[in-house]
């Protein structure tokens, strides 16, 4: 039996979250009505997993979020409103260490409640299982890790040409996710040479926000694909939320194009479709897959069918994912080339790239 806190200053969201997860089964509920309510419920209950608002009243959730993982971590999930102003609070509250999001219902609670239940417990049973991570601890090293391996590229000795025959670096994520692509990205070295395309499923007035989120800190400049954009070397281009990004080959020259999902897949921007139309224009020699901490297994079926076709993928390691879905799926296949911790995928990539 899961113990889930939820955690809202509404009334009849407290009421209608603890329906949904009542009705899903496997779930012991409590409640509390805001931040403060929270942190008592917390140490007193030592819920599994807590789905926290943002917006309340005596204490918001992200000051709520922060008090929650400095005196009793525990996997949290937000539950957020699809808005700008709300990807960016939810964007701080991965900062901070909680382990996904979900959409706070709008308009007729009951409707939009039905529509999302599914993703709601699916995501809140997946957190409580999570591994909890300090986001700032991994920052430090990847900074740490950048430096000297910018420190080595000064120093090694020239030999030739440096081209490493990589085309394109195809990176793809879910749960947890936002909050390392910008850490991992921000370590990789201003000399990069390869454009950077990542399918991270997200909601669609989520994905711009992230993608300004990625290109801060580091060297490479990111922007979103919501039409059709040429690739260019050391630039990182993310896929726009609901919807599918594709790679495509026009008068030589490759380009991400942001298309309609497909009804195949469950995940979006789809993993699989992105890789796959890679290979279709690209050498598997000349590509890099990466895949990252998710639930279900969207991109192991194509990133495994790249490496057998000669391309190097790398898959995040069991042990820094916060939900090893994903990940674990393509190493159980025999689709990794290299499995690494997080804090080491920048280094592994700067060096074939």
């Amino acid at each position: 039996m899961t113990k889930v806190l939820v955690v809202d200053d509404s009334a009849l969201m407290r009421k209608y979250l603890r329906g949904i997860f009542e009705s899903a089964h496997g779930f012991e509920v409590i409640t509390a009505r805001n931040g403060v309510d929270a942190l008592a419920q917390v140490h007193a209950e030592q819920p599994d997993v807590v789905t926290l608002d943002i917006n309340m009243p005596e204490m918001d959730g992200l000051t709520c979020l922060g008090r929650i993982m400095t005196e009793s971590p525990r996997p949290v999930v937000m539950v957020s409103s699809l808005t700008e102003k709300g990807a960016v609070a939810t964007f701080e509250a991965l900062e901070l260490g909680a382990v996904d999001y979900v959409a706070k219902p709008g308009g007729t609670v009951s409707l939009n409640l039905d529509e999302v239940a599914e993703e709601i417990v699916a995501t809140t049973r997946a957190a409580a299982k999570a591994r909890i991570r300090r986001a700032g601890g991994l920052s430090a090293r990847l900074r740490s890790q950048r430096e000297e391996d910018t420190r080595r590229a000064a120093t090694r000795p020239t030999r030739g040409s440096t081209a490493s025959g990589t085309e394109l670096v195809l990176v793809g994520s879910s749960t947890g996710g936002p909050a390392i692509l910008p850490v991992i990205i921000g370590s990789l070295m201003s000399g990069f040479s390869a454009p950077v395309v990542i399918a991270q499923h997200i909601p669609g007035s989520f994905s711009r926000q992230l993608a300004a989120r990625i290109g801060d800190g580091g060297h490479l400049p990111s922007e979103e694909v919501s039409g059709t954009t040429e690739l260019l070397p050391g630039h990182v281009y993310l896929g726009r939320g609901d919807a599918d990004v594709i790679i495509t080959r026009r008068a030589g020259r490759l380009h991400a194009r942001s298309v309609p999902t497909d009804a195949t897949s469950r995940w979006h921007p789809s993993v699989n479709r992105m890789v796959t139309s890679a290979m279709e224009h690209v050498e598997a020699g000349a590509l890099v897959g990466v895949l990252l901490t998710g639930m279900g297994d969207d991109g192991a079926e194509a990133m495994h069918r790249l490496k057998a076709a000669g391309g190097r993928t790398v898959a995040e390691s069991e042990e820094s994912a916060v939900v090893w879905g994903m990940p674990g799926e393509l190493v159980k296949r025999g689709g990794a080339t290299k499995v690494l911790p997080v804090d080491r995928i920048a280094e592994q990539l700067n060096r074939w790239v």
